[in-house]
């Protein structure tokens, strides 16, 4: 769960109850996997676009592919007659979609206004790995009021996710996985041997669609959802690697794209030098943000100390694996103590990870509030983001050596830090993959405006990524800033969702330079 103080975001029914909030030892943070979110002023105000909205099916949809929705009622919402849930056979390989299908399960939940209906809304979460469909469910808690009034919101499960034909792999060999950071050249091989034997137990139990995760074939399910629904274009509010998702759209079917938000963007043109500078410089930036709430608030369970050197020491400890988790007696690494630091940053519980670096300090057993750790044994969520991932991103990594320089350039970026955890972490569950949708510079030619709102600080999708991202789509491309700490940027303000609510229902894209003020926190 995203929460705010304003607004929560509520991840998928499943997903959400995998990823309860837990308080546990540090050492459980290991079983994260993260896929990877108050008073404008009056002038924000740009350009508008013409509003568009439903019409006739384009007559060349994906690949020629007729499908139909088998609407039912949602399960999970008896009581609301309006909200329907439904299932679409869809190609397991788009480049043969005479071959075997797979069932794609989506939600549409119906403007509150008929009269007043643009189209269509989808949303996409994310993960990657969340479910689309468990946000329709419950769009009325995520969305504004005037464009629940204004749209059809439909979500979908992804491909190999939750509803739509999971991702399955064996508990056994998931639980085997070495180390994320291995420390000599023989801990490297075993590590990339390890990923292809998982890579090949994930297939025999998943079948063919586990070759097939990538978000380019999510993109062409996307448009065989708007052919069936018969829109003639769709708006989109795509959230972190769901913006993938809508970057792929846009660039495969320009003219089918009304709008499209990307909220903490994923840029996709990066090669694996600036994959991991750029998520360990963005990191170290959040923790300095940390440390300068700490000095100037008092309750703060660290005011009056030097935070960074306290933090220091702690990496000193864990090197010489005297820094131990006293829950379980199992000593915390530079990655574990990094990625329990991470966690915080994505809502920005300061307090929190003031009170766990106290407590590591002291010896005393920390406890980490963590929403991303699985907490009842499926691994959905972790089965999914290996495939999927490892298929959109090329981070080819050559031996020992070269991962070595890797985590010395991120070092270098990230003194305290010391990297990005994210790009440790799948830099390593990605050794040895061939991606089939690699990273390329941006090549979209929609007559639609599009908007790109990130957090100045995130620890997911840096602010320096969607700055490149909006430069690469040219005068497409408008971006606002929120000039807070977080992932997820729409629901933290007043601010921010107006600005997203505006031009989703009109277009209106902000002058140059747009930002809103951080939330306090």
């Amino acid at each position: 769960m995203l929460t705010t103080k304003r607004t929560t975001f509520r991840h998928p029914r499943g997903v959400a109850r995998r990823r309860r909030r837990l308080l546990g030892s540090l050492s459980a943070v290991v079983a994260v996997l993260v896929a990877v979110s108050l008073n404008a002023p009056p002038s924000l105000a740009g350009t508008t676009a013409t509003a568009g909205g439903a019409g006739p099916v384009a007559a060349d949809t994906t690949g020629g592919w007729n499908g139909r929705i088998d609407w039912q009622a949602c399960p999970e919402q008896p009581d609301d007659p309006g909200t329907r849930c439904g299932t679409l056979r869809l190609p397991v390989d788009w480049a043969r979609p005479g071959g075997e299908t797979f069932p794609l399960a989506l939600a549409r939940r119906p403007a509150t206004d008929p009269a007043a209906r643009i189209g269509v809304l989808v949303f996409n979460p994310g993960g990657p790995g969340l479910s689309g469909v468990d946000v329709a469910l419950t769009a009325a808690s995520q969305l504004g009021p005037d464009v629940l009034r204004r749209f059809d919101i439909v979500g979908f499960d992804p491909r190999g996710t939750v509803r739509s034909a999971p991702v399955r792999c064996s508990s056994e060999l998931l639980g085997q996985h070495p180390s994320l950071t291995p420390a000599n050249a023989a801990e490297f091989e075993r590590l990339r041997t390890y990923n292809r034997q998982l890579r090949d137990d994930c297939r025999a139990h998943s079948g063919p669609l586990f070759d097939h995760l990538d978000s380019v074939s999510v993109a062409r399910d996307t448009d065989a959802i708007r052919a069936a629904l018969g829109e003639r274009q769709l708006s989109f509010y795509q959230w972190s690697y769901g913006t993938l998702i809508g970057q792929s759209y846009a660039e495969l079917f320009p003219d089918r794209v009304r709008a499209l938000v990307m909220d903490s963007v994923m840029d996709h043109s990066q090669g694996v030098r600036e994959y991991f500078r750029s998520g360990a410089a963005s990191n170290e930036a959040l923790f300095h943000e940390f440390v300068t709430w700490c000095e100037r608030n008092s309750g703060c369970a660290l005011h009056g100390r030097d935070v960074p050197a306290l933090y220091d020491q702690l990496m000193r400890r864990a090197d010489a694996g005297t820094l131990v988790d006293t829950a379980t007696g199992t000593p915390l690494t530079w990655f574990l103590l990094g990625f329990a630091t991470f966690v915080n940053f994505f809502d920005a519980t300061w307090a929190d990870l003031a009170n766990m670096l106290l407590a590591l300090d002291r010896g005393e057993p920390a406890s980490l509030a963590s929403p991303m750790v699985p907490v009842d044994g499926d691994n959905d969520l972790t089965e999914y983001a290996l495939p999927a991932f490892c298929q959109d991103w090329s981070l080819p990594i050559d031996g020992f050596a070269d991962w070595n320089r890797y985590l010395e350039l991120s070092r270098a970026a990230a003194p305290h830090l010391r990297a990005s955890p994210l790009a440790v972490r799948f830099g390593a569950i990605c050794l040895g993959w061939t991606a089939t949708n690699p990273q390329h510079q941006l090549r979209v030619r929609t007559s639609a405006p599009l908007l790109v709102l990130n957090g100045r600080y995130d620890p997911a999708t840096p602010y320096d990524g969607a700055q490149r991202v909006v430069r690469q789509l040219g005068s497409r491309g408008h971006l606002v800033t929120y000039e807070g700490s977080g992932h997820a940027s729409y629901p933290r303000t007043e601010c921010t969702r107006r600005q997203v609510d505006r031009y989703l229902i009109t277009r209106t894209t902000p002058p140059t330079g747009a930002s809103c003020p951080a939330a306090p926190v």
